[in-house]
């Protein structure tokens, strides 16, 4: 946050779980963003995920490389128009294997999902595992626009113990190794938080997968 006396430090949450606030610097954000606006775009573009028992997520969802729904993957966007999901850039996934060095060392991982979230000011995330995937490669999660409580649990249950993390535009969370299987969610966005200069109302949460599929 502009004005602040000190920088926020590096924390280990628990053990294989890293936050890295500012990562992306104000020019990186605003090219992830302006490629997040591209991807949102039909066919296969942003879209309401709905649940098995008929309720429907707050934060709308687009899928590149694999279509998830709950709780599959699949080619095509088989819960919404059915046109093929988006390719899965290259530089993605070199931007993934980049925090993830930064933040745990050096992994062999070829990045080919990502989950892009958006979040408005009344949406929310409930406690979950990203547990979809055949590959225990970290899970790489970079934060844009306005700021939330992120709420990082164990591998056992969905309450406590957990922490909960402010992440702000720009921040990276990865989790990987003990931590991968945690429960994990956003109980709360902060409206009018982001920064200005970004033109971004709302939160975008793009979370980089591995399918080993």
């Amino acid at each position: 946050m502009e004005g602040e006396l000190f920088p926020r430090p590096r924390t280990q949450v628990a053990p294989g779980a890293v936050h890295l606030p500012d990562w992306l610097d104000p020019a990186r954000q605003r090219e992830l963003l302006d490629a997040c606006r591209e991807w949102a775009r039909p066919p296969a573009g942003l879209r309401t995920v709905r649940t098995p028992g008929g309720g429907t997520m707050t934060a709308r969802q687009v899928c590149l490389g694999w279509h998830w729904y709950p709780y599959a993957y699949a080619r095509t966007v088989a819960d919404g128009d059915g046109a093929p999901v988006k390719p899965f850039p290259h530089w993605l996934g070199e931007l993934g294997r980049e925090a993830v060095r930064d933040t745990l060392g050096p992994r062999q991982a070829l990045y080919d999902i990502a989950l892009i979230n958006f979040y408005d000011g009344d949406a929310r995330m409930g406690m979950h595992r990203d547990s979809d995937e055949e590959s225990d490669a970290p899970v790489v999660s970079l934060s844009l626009g306005d700021s939330c409580v992120f709420r990082f649990g164990n591998t056992e249950t969905r309450t406590k113990p957990y922490t909960d993390v402010e992440l702000r535009s720009g921040d990276l969370f990865v989790f990987g190794g003990p931590a991968r299987l945690a429960y994990h969610g956003v109980p709360r966005v902060h409206p009018g938080t982001a920064p200005p200069e970004l033109g971004l109302t709302g939160r975008l949460n793009i979370t980089l997968r591995v399918s080993g599929r």
